[in-house]
């Protein structure tokens, strides 16, 4: 088993793990932030897979654009909730 092969099994532990703290979580801030880093872990992956095209999609729409989207209607919805 080489280094490479190690490295994967431990980024997708760490995928499944932040995977279940997401769905688990109490607040929603912090599912986001779970989901945002087991989304750059997925960038890593497919990194390590040899897809660079695959790993740059998913660092722009999966982890910038969709957790910019998820943050904003967090902030929304609580303005919405205050009054």
């Amino acid at each position: 088993m080489n280094s490479v092969n190690i490295v994967e099994v431990i980024v997708a532990g760490l995928l499944i793990l932040l995977g279940f703290l997401a769905v688990n979580s109490k607040k929603m801030i912090t599912a986001i932030i779970y989901l945002s880093l087991s989304s750059m872990l997925a960038v890593l992956s497919f990194a390590i897979m040899k897809a660079p095209d695959v790993a740059i999609t998913e660092a722009v729409i999966g982890s910038g654009l969709i957790t910019a989207v998820f943050l904003f209607t967090l902030l929304v919805f609580k303005k919405v909730g205050d009054e």
